[in-house]
């Protein structure tokens, strides 16, 4: 199983878990995030890429993956991502690299999925 596909697997098993405890709180702000991620003024495909710029500056890796499918899911090409990592790159800096290695052979493994 690769990183990606392992990734993808613990996150549902874990989401369903955090579900199944979940408090009105933690519900709402699931809500929210969902929605955020909706199409609006900016399409949905936009807001994923900037989720993962976000996701790379704060150095999130289980974001940055979560990013990452969302991103492939709705057809971003390499092209896009590697333009949305050098922002990440210029905002959060060199620190970001390790980070910025990972997302690229994680995106390689999703493509390998098609």
């Amino acid at each position: 199983m690769s990183g990606i596909e392992h990734f993808k697997e613990e996150r549902e098993k874990l989401a369903e878990l955090m579900m199944s405890k979940a408090d009105t709180g933690m519900k709402r702000f699931l809500n929210l995030d969902t929605k955020v991620y909706e199409d609006g003024a900016l399409p949905a495909k936009q807001k994923e890429m900037l989720g993962l710029v976000a996701s790379l500056v704060l150095r999130c890796d289980d974001c940055i993956n979560y990013h990452l499918v969302q991103c492939h899911r709705m057809g971003v090409t390499e092209a896009e991502i590697i333009e949305a990592m050098d922002v990440g790159l210029i905002v959060g800096g060199s620190i970001t690299i390790p980070h910025i290695r990972r997302a690229i052979r994680a995106w390689q493994e999703l493509e390998a999925e098609r």
